[in-house]
């Protein structure tokens, strides 16, 4: 993973950049300043936008999470005697009004949820998930289903533009909810003959049978060691 850009851009091994970003993820879960968070879901957004086109689904998934959750969080509470607005009496909730400080803990959980959002974000778009298999020295079997996991996101993207290319060039429109909805099925069908595909490959050479090798991988340099020593301070400064 890159952190900068140009030539003083700085560059991170697999494992301590995905420390990192679990660090991040982690802090993000357990500040509860606004101005914090804040700066924090903007660092991640910049760091994102390394990835160029191919963050704009993650992009989007993340931003209508966090504005959901912020438009629908003040009414699911009631919290603080700072009213800014009194709505109606809805029976079993009560009376709806929005206070400043329901506003205050609507900002801090959309912000807990764009970090997060974020955070993965960077991991699945700009990590090396073959590097970071590679240097498991232990639990190689999580690693690598989570990197399998990882990378079926930008696979089911890549596959569903395809699909919907075929179905328009037939004459038949893909949009909105119910257009998207027919690409589901032949999406799903191609993710069980993938996973069937990739199991048969890998048992085909040999996983999971004998003592598992890996190529030397090259040493951490400094800016690794840095990494690992802010990500515990981030969280030690959030706890």
């Amino acid at each position: 993973m890159r952190l900068g850009s140009g030539r003083r851009a700085v560059r991170l091994a697999p494992v301590p950049a995905a420390a990192l970003l679990a660090a991040v993820a982690a802090a993000a879960l357990l500040m509860d300043s606004v101005l914090a968070l804040a700066v924090l879901t903007a660092a991640l957004l910049l760091l994102c936008t390394q990835a160029h086109a191919r963050l704009r689904p993650y992009l989007f998934g993340t931003g209508t999470a966090a504005l959901g959750l912020f438009l629908v969080w003040p009414f699911l509470q009631s919290t603080g005697i700072d009213v800014i607005w009194e709505g109606p009496i809805v029976p079993v909730l009560g009376q709806l009004d929005v206070t400043w400080e329901e506003i205050e803990l609507a900002a801090v959980s959309a912000l807990r949820l764009a970090a997060v959002g974020l955070a993965f974000s960077a991991y699945a778009l700009l990590l090396d998930h073959d590097r970071l298999v590679a240097s498991a020295s232990f639990a190689r079997h999580s690693a690598l289903a989570v990197a399998l996991a990882t990378r079926l996101v930008p696979t089911l993207e890549r596959d569903a533009g395809g699909l919907a290319e075929a179905v328009r060039g037939r004459g038949v429109k893909v949009d909105g909810v119910r257009g998207h909805a027919r690409l589901l099925s032949p999406l799903v069908a191609g993710s069980l003959e993938r996973a069937a595909n990739l199991a048969e490959a890998m048992e085909a050479r040999g996983f999971g049978a004998g003592v598992p090798t890996r190529a030397p991988g090259p040493a951490w340099a400094a800016a690794d060691y840095a990494a690992l020593a802010v990500g515990a301070a981030l969280v030690l400064a959030a706890v």
